[in-house]
């Protein structure tokens, strides 16, 4: 078939020429809308210039000056929802809104959506949003955080945002977005399927049937296909019509008029109920999936002649004439004319400066610091006694990593308002191993929050606040379980600065309770040793803590990153270690610790390991467990006469190479414990950064970790785990090997 683009805007001109219309609206005026003339040929022109960069997209790719395709046309009618919500009305966009991002954009003053957009299609630099790093829809100045991903991936984290704006009233924090803001996110009718839509209308709805405010528009933009698989008829309609808590609304995405009255009805509903909302918009697919889309592979030539006889273009230009507002031949010059416009503009942004180096390309891995500061409260004694009261005989005496971690908790809320904790079970249970116990109690439900058992929804809630002034510690139950989400933290929040170029972060500090060494606990749900999902997302900050001491000075340490540095951090807890009291024997208290207040205690700085120990002969690196069970080896090992050094390395990403590789260079052997699978995880970095660091006088190395092999019930749980034994005879097995 001849090419789609260039016969859908052939057709566009006949058919306005001829006043062939296809009669499928019903003849809304829009001046009882309440729409002035110039907000309609306004929101026709959004409608135009999308078209025309869909058109313009495909011939920068064939002049290797653009590189994405995929485009808005038939989905044109998003400008209706732009016109309907408020500029500063926060909004998740999937890549079919150009038309939205174009509307909203005609409503503030400087900005220049037009040249923004062929600047992100030909991949420069100076695009204002992502500096060239992805073609992105976005603008920190019209309240778009931009979304590489589509499918559905956004919407966990809309319903965060959209909790947030009532939360951050309630709390009296700063917040970026207004006190009666909503939020939108739009998705396809496919998307609609995926397990992160699902998950989050539900948690949505969940929400607002136990009466939380959630101020949130869902808009499903149905053309009935998804690449090249179609939408079941009736399918969106059925499974979102009835959903509780969430009240549904239709339109006719085709019909500008329709679309910009239902749009409204259901955004005002929205904000002023406070509950969520399902827009259901009919639209059409025009033109395919992408430029490398050959529709006919999978569709008829009738099929896709009866889509492209409902292009929503004509359906506005016969409203404008209608109107009395344009005839034909004045619509088809003004579309020449923003053609000749567009194709000029296209020609200059193709030409302006892209990414050329490494550095420029990485520099928004990690965001900047923040700009507005923050001012902890002051907490004095009489303060701090009186918050500590319930655990005052917890507080002159040493005890366990658990309830430390819980104390530090405690007084980093009460010095930070603007952190929220959220988790399933974190409430009046305290979670499963009550680290947060009494933190309800003492902060209340609006800091400390119960979610449903999802940890997409717990993930998506904690970076939709973290949108808005909210520091959130989310808590995932078991490493494991991390893995039903994972994406939102390597897809959504991870990628945000880079692909933002710094203008949003989603600081957090994501507690999670994993590794293995639990005898009572099976399979790897619940004795999970493997962090590789985490070392590999750029960015990323991954602390765990050995002890109690190190995890006082290093959970502080973590919320200041997040707070003041703006840093995604993974704060791993090793269950195993929550409430162990003694090292060699039972009743040496050799692993507990008192409570320090943070104005007193010792700082930990980010990524410092810390060195029990001067011996030379044989350094020990490890971390959590591996380094608790080393320090047992180690009383072993100096009774047989080798003197030790024992490292533990504390951040597991990014690793302090220097720091431990001049600790290692002082020793004659260095042996690497790792808890973890030999396959993926901390163990192979370090063997290669010493080797990388030190060269040729390089120690003689070795490692021992866990098994690749998942762990089992009982006592069988720490067979495929290194244990005391065997550090002893790793150790001596590299003290005796011949060079």
């Amino acid at each position: 078939m001849e090419d789609r683009a260039i016969a859908v805007e052939r057709q566009f001109i006949n058919s306005i020429l001829k006043q062939d219309f296809l009669d499928i609206d019903e003849g809304w005026d829009h001046k009882r809308l309440g729409l002035t003339d110039a907000d309609f040929m306004g929101m026709f022109e959004s409608q135009l210039k999308s078209r025309l960069l869909d058109l313009e997209s495909r011939k920068m790719r064939a002049r290797n000056q653009g590189f994405y395709t995929i485009g808005s046309s038939g989905h044109e009618g998003n400008a209706a929802y732009a016109m309907a919500l408020r500029t500063n009305d926060m909004a998740f966009l999937h890549y079919r809104s150009a038309a939205f991002l174009l509307e909203r954009g005609r409503h503030v003053a400087g900005e220049t959506q037009l040249w923004d957009m062929l600047l992100s299609f030909s991949a420069s630099s100076d695009d204002p949003i992502s500096g060239g790093r992805h073609k992105v829809l976005g603008s920190k100045t019209l309240f778009v955080p931009p979304q590489t991903s589509t499918i559905a991936s956004h919407l966990p984290k809309a319903v965060g945002a959209a909790l947030s704006i009532p939360l951050t009233d309630r709390l009296s924090i700063d917040a970026d977005l207004p006190h009666d803001a909503v939020v939108l996110c739009n998705f396809g009718d496919a998307s609609a399927n995926h397990a992160s839509a699902q998950t989050a209308i539900n948690a949505a709805g969940w929400a607002a049937f136990q009466q939380v405010p959630m101020p949130l528009l869902f808009v499903c933009e149905d053309n009935g296909i998804g690449i090249s698989t179609i939408t079941p008829k009736g399918w969106v309609e059925e499974n979102f019509k009835h959903r509780a808590g969430v009240e549904y609304f239709y339109c006719d995405g085709r019909d500008l008029l329709d679309c910009y009255r239902v749009s409204k009805q259901a955004s005002d509903w929205v904000r002023f109920h406070r509950k969520p909302a399902f827009l259901h918009v009919r639209t059409v697919r025009l033109m395919g999936h992408a430029g490398s889309d050959a529709e006919i592979a999978y569709k008829t030539r009738e099929q896709i002649l009866e889509n492209e006889g409902q292009d929503p273009l004509l359906i506005t230009a016969k409203q404008i004439i209608n109107a009395g507002l344009l005839n034909p031949e004045q619509i088809i010059a003004w579309y020449e004319a923003l053609k000749k416009q567009i194709e000029s503009v296209s020609k200059v942004a193709a030409m302006r400066a892209k990414l050329s180096h490494i550095d420029d390309t990485i520099k928004a891995v990690i965001p900047p610091k923040s700009l507005q500061g923050t001012t902890p409260n002051s907490l004095s004694s009489e303060d701090f006694n009186q918050l500590m009261k319930a655990d005052k005989n917890s507080l002159d005496k040493p005890v366990h990593m658990g309830k430390l971690i819980n104390l530090t908790l405690t007084e980093l809320m009460a010095r930070h308002s603007n952190i929220v904790v959220c988790g399933e079970d974190v409430g009046k249970k305290g979670g499963v191993y009550h680290v947060t116990s009494r933190l309800v109690e003492r902060f209340g439900p609006n800091r400390v929050i119960n979610t449903l058992l999802d940890e997409t929804s717990i993930l998506g809630l904690a970076i939709g606040m973290a949108h808005n002034g909210i520091l959130p510690i989310p808590e995932i139950q078991f490493l494991a379980y991390v893995h039903n989400a994972e994406d939102q933290i390597r897809g959504e929040a991870a990628t945000l600065p880079f692909f933002s170029n710094g203008q949003y972060t989603n600081p957090m500090v994501i507690r999670i309770a994993g590794l293995g060494y639990q005898k009572g606990f099976g399979g790897h749900f619940h004795n999970d040793n493997s962090l590789a999902v985490f070392r590999d997302i750029p960015g990323l900050i991954l602390a765990c803590p050995s002890n109690g001491a190190d995890a006082m000075g290093m959970l502080r340490e973590c919320v200041r990153l997040a707070q003041e540095e703006q840093r995604l951090v993974v704060f791993i807890e090793p269950i195993a270690l929550y409430m162990t009291r003694d090292l060699h024997e039972t009743g040496d208290n050799l692993w507990s610790h008192q409570y320090q207040k943070q104005d007193v205690a010792k700082p930990l700085p980010f990524g410092e390991p810390t060195c029990f120990g001067t011996g030379k002969k044989l350094c020990i690196i490890s971390y959590a467990n591996g380094y608790y069970l080393s320090r047992q080896a180690e009383k072993k090992l100096s009774e047989l006469g080798i003197e030790c050094s024992i490292v533990d390395i504390r951040y597991l990403a990014p690793l302090n190479e220097p720091a431990i590789a001049a600790i290692a260079s002082e020793s004659e052997n260095v042996l690497i414990v790792d808890e973890c699978r030999r396959s993926g995880n901390v163990s192979e970095a370090l063997m290669t950064s010493l080797q990388e660091q030190l060269s040729d006088n390089c120690p003689k190395l070795a490692r021992l970790t866990g098994a690749d092999c998942f762990i089992p019930l009982a006592d069988a749980a720490t067979l495929p785990l290194p244990d005391k034994d065997a550090i002893v005879e790793a150790a001596l097995n590299l003290i005796n090997k011949k060079s």
